[in-house]
């Protein structure tokens, strides 16, 4: 703590006795050696301080040795050595040199020794701007609160500057406090800082991190001399907020001022794309981005991988990653993403196994990522060895991958996996909460599922609208109406979520499989949102099961309305009407199929079988094994005739048709 009454400083210090210092070619050596600690052990830093010896010679080479050690010492985190390298600056006493003092600080808060630095700190009687600088600095990297600290530097009429404003700012930032940010900013133009570009671009980035682009922009307009990083500071923060249009407006303004830009402005003009869905925009930036060279950063580079990845360009976005000379983790995990948001789950686990053969270290991002292309591909084989890999590496801890790990094992019909997982987490999040409720809900155990909520409830753990999904979703599969109902209500009156349309789907279903059919007529008349086509399709195959042709009729027109050109809803229709033998509309609805739809996408299934997947698309004959899988057919069709399952005669009859048409003569 900072002492009420300090002691007057001492700006000068006077010995009767002259120091012991480093010769000059002592100095040289060891500088030398210094210099050269990063191909090195830190050890080699520790054995030159040992082996100093003492010297007379001068003060200038001291400094410059101890200067030189302590940048070594900041730069590469070593805090023994800036320990002893402190001990000895006092010990020859040249305590009174304060850009000493301040580069041992400097390396404290480099290291991120709280107490180090705040105990020399209190110790140092002569202080300028750049302790006070480097201590802020350092609290704010530890996490801590620097009001105190802050107040001192204005009752000691510290003369601020544009470097303590940008730490300050920093830690507005960090504490997403944004009315401090605010009264800081009051403060900053009071004492005439309002026109930096350094402070401002700080301005800028604090209003767009915590969502308040029009405050960043008003800042951005009042200064007049602009420089890059302000212009990037403002790119960025309309691409952080989703608003790739004013993005794209910033930056045509800025050339039209003579900036051309750098890696991080197109970074963020890429990831603007990306946010607009937009591919046109999307190669003309890219086609800038090679004019000028840029292509070869791997910062842009991901971004441009991201960017096509997010607009469905899977294979521009291989492209790219195939010809970047350089790739990090992170270009890496970008491309896994990418196969993964594009249904490609077995691509993103194909490119793992390219990962570890380019001697690429995956993490946690990785891992959980090619977890989630697993659970979505069903294929447990691989589910194991992630996990397995997980645990030798050390990084099964991290609560992404445990959280992916129950989705995973849920997904692959492991509930046992799943459920391990849940009990080896430590600390649950609600992440980890609604992933164990969602695969309860998964495998039909509506009721653990429910259990489990409540035990999450229990445990203060605020529930968000994708934890009360996962929970209707259990109480529909389990025709638990009375405790959806409540649920429902819950969520809107106790934690005041507005329901989305998948909550109103799953509301449907679950009233839909007991029958109720005028309550989910009303249900869907009333909502304050118009129903999706899940919605409605929902409705539609209740209705069907139920026999109610009248309702089914209705919610028909309504989603054909709203999705004409999908082949699904016309064939979801038009079995409802072939249920009820009305043929006539089902000749209109294959002709408006016809009249509206460019293809109709076919059915597929997988199956995994000695850890390798095989996919059948409908009506397809060119699997390797056709032949065998359609004599097994007949044979199955066989016994289904033999044993009198005439529940679908005419399928039955049908694909014995294609059975024996397709068999070798």
């Amino acid at each position: 703590m900072l002492s009420r009454c300090p002691a007057p400083p001492i700006f000068t210090v006077h010995f009767k006795r002259p120091l012991s210092y480093l010769t000059p070619a002592l100095y040289q050596n060891q500088t030398t050696t210094i210099t050269n600690a990063q191909k090195h052990d830190r050890s080699v830093l520790s054995s030159q301080l040992r082996n100093s010896g003492t010297i007379h010679e001068s003060t200038h080479s001291a400094h410059s040795f101890y200067s030189q050690a302590l940048k070594v010492s900041a730069k590469f985190g070593f805090l023994q050595q800036g320990k002893q390298l402190h001990s000895h600056i006092m010990k020859l006493g040249l305590c009174n040199k304060l850009s000493l003092q301040n580069q041992v600080l400097h390396v404290y808060v480099k290291c991120k020794a709280f107490d180090d630095m705040e105990k020399l700190f209190d110790e140092m009687r002569v202080r300028n701007i750049v302790t006070w600088n480097t201590l802020i600095s350092g609290i704010i990297n530890c996490g801590g609160n620097v009001t105190p600290y802050f107040r001192r530097m204005l009752l000691d009429n510290v003369r601020l500057d544009h470097i303590t404003f940008n730490s300050l700012l920093r830690a507005c930032v960090q504490a997403d406090d944004i009315e401090v940010g605010r009264r800081l900013h009051s403060f900053i133009l009071k004492v005439g800082f309002g026109l930096n570009c350094f402070v401002s671009s700080a301005l800028v980035d604090l209003y767009g991190k915590c969502g308040f682009v029009e405050d960043a922009r008003r800042v951005f307009d009042e200064v007049l001399c602009r420089d890059l990083v302000l212009w990037n500071v403002m790119v960025s923060c309309y691409a952080l907020n989703c608003l790739g249009d004013g993005a794209i407006a910033v930056f045509n303004l800025m050339r039209l001022e003579g900036m051309k830009g750098d890696y991080f402005t197109f970074s963020s003009l890429v990831n603007s794309c990306g946010t607009l869905g937009s591919s046109k925009l999307g190669r003309q930036i890219h086609g800038l981005v090679i004019k000028q060279s840029f292509d070869l950063d791997v910062l842009v580079a991901t971004s441009l991988v991201d960017m096509y990845a997010k607009n469905g360009n899977i294979d521009d976005a291989c492209r790219v990653f195939d010809g970047m000379t350089a790739k990090n983790v992170v270009s890496w995990n970008t491309m896994v993403v990418g196969f993964g948001q594009n249904g490609d789950g077995r691509e993103a686990v194909k490119l793992l196994r390219d990962m570890l053969q380019g001697s690429f270290c995956p993490d946690e991002v990785t891992l959980a990522s090619i977890l989630s292309s697993c659970g979505s591909l069903s294929i447990s084989c691989e589910t194991r060895q992630v996990h397995a890999y997980a645990i030798k590496n050390g990084v099964q801890a991290f609560l992404s991958i445990e959280n992916a790990l129950i989705n995973a094992y849920s997904k692959c019909g492991s509930i046992a996996g799943a459920l391990q997982c849940f009990g080896s987490v430590k600390e649950p999040d609600l992440v980890t909460w609604t992933s164990i409720i969602g695969a309860y809900a998964f495998h039909g155990l509506s009721k653990e599922s429910i259990e489990v909520f409540e035990k999450m409830l229990s445990h203060a753990v605020r529930p968000d609208s994708i934890a009360f999904l996962e929970v209707l979703s259990a109480c529909s599969h389990g025709g638990l109406v009375s405790e959806g109902l409540r649920y429902f209500n819950l969520m809107i009156s106790d934690y005041h979520i507005l329901p989305d349309s998948e909550h109103y789907t799953c509301l449907t279903d679950l009233l839909g499989r007991v029958g109720l059919l005028v309550e989910a007529y009303d249900l869907l008349a009333s909502m304050p949102i118009e129903p999706r086509s899940d919605t409605l399709g929902a409705f539609i195959g209740a209705c069907k099961v139920h026999g109610s042709i009248g309702l089914a009729k209705w919610a028909a027109e309504k989603l054909l309305e709203l999705e004409p050109s999908k082949p699904v809803n016309y064939a979801l229709v038009s079995n409802v009407y072939a249920s009820e033998r009305c043929w006539f509309d089902v000749a209109r609805l294959r002709k408006m199929m016809r009249d509206n739809c460019d293809h109709k996408v076919p059915g597929c299934s997988w199956i995994e079988i000695a850890g390798e997947i095989h996919t059948f698309v409908s009506s397809d004959r060119s699997h390797p094994q056709a032949v065998h899988m359609y004599a097994m057919l007949c044979t199955v069709f066989g016994l289904m005739e033999e044993n009198n399952v005439s529940g679908h005669c005419n399928v039955l009859d049908k694909e014995m048709d294609e059975c024996t048409l397709w068999l070798p003569g």
